[in-house]
């Protein structure tokens, strides 16, 4: 079975626990106006312009973004990492992106990891239909779940989605066997206002045991993506984030998780 994704990223260290390789897959139903992965918008192949520069000459270039693959093959090429997640606990990770809009192809490498003893993860904001995060959530080991904005007009106006699916999804993972960690974006502005914190530790509050949960400050690393996509960029200008008022924010969400990181 082949899927669409646009990378796959060995040694990644942010992405679940212990060294993991991550494949990214192609296409999101979210456009979050942060998001650092821009290329990933599209459940298609995109040809994108761009100058190359050789001594003093310039010459246009295109670099196609996005390619289909079976999942036996991606298999292969991270067979060759397995010592590394023995070692490290670590293992597979499917991001993007959003794996959800390609479930069958999810659950496919889901299996195919599994029969091969690797631990698996899935990096989601939670935004499918019930019966869709359900399955593919049946065949991973692990659940990294994005939880952004607590007002679902709020959510509607900054993602293009309201977050009422993202909810029912997450009451229940929290009420099923599955193991996850809430991962909460720390946008200027957006996220991390005093009302929207208040709103999310409210929501995280009426959950059952949360073993994690990973703040994620604002970061640059996705700007220059924007510029390879022709995007507007709304942060363009954003410094890096107050290391102090993400520790503020970890104190604040201490009780509600046994453990409060910053980073992922």
């Amino acid at each position: 079975m082949k899927g669409l994704i646009f990378d796959i990223r060995s040694f990644s260290v942010h992405d679940g626990p212990g060294i993991r390789t991550t494949v990214f897959f192609k296409g999101c139903p979210l456009r979050c106006s942060w998001c650092h992965n821009p290329e990933s918008y599209h459940c298609r192949s995109e040809s994108v312009r761009k100058i190359r520069k050789l001594g003093n000459k310039s010459f246009e270039a295109s670099e196609v973004i996005g390619y289909e693959v079976e999942a036996a093959d991606i298999m292969s090429k991270i067979e060759a990492d397995k010592p590394f997640f023995e070692e490290s606990g670590g293992g597979l990770t499917l991001s993007g992106g959003e794996p959800l809009m390609q479930p069958a192809f999810a659950v496919n490498l889901l299996k195919l990891a599994s029969e091969n003893g690797i631990h698996t993860a899935l990096d989601t904001s939670g935004y499918a239909v019930s019966e869709t995060f359900r399955q593919v959530a049946h065949h991973t080991d692990l659940i990294l779940f994005d939880l952004k904005i607590a007002d679902t007009n709020a959510h509607k106006q900054h993602t293009g989605q309201g977050n009422a699916l993202i909810l029912e999804n997450l009451r229940w993972l929290s009420n099923s066997s599955k193991r996850f960690f809430i991962r909460i974006p720390l946008i200027p502005d957006i996220t991390d206002t005093a009302r929207n914190i208040e709103g999310l530790y409210q929501i995280i509050k009426t959950l059952g045991f949360v073993e994690r949960i990973d703040l994620l400050p604002f970061h640059q690393l996705g700007k220059s993506k924007y510029e390879r996509l022709g995007l507007p960029f709304a942060f363009n200008d954003q410094p890096a984030y107050d290391r102090s008022k993400s520790e503020t924010i970890q104190t604040f969400f201490g009780p509600l998780a046994q453990t409060v990181g910053i980073g992922g």
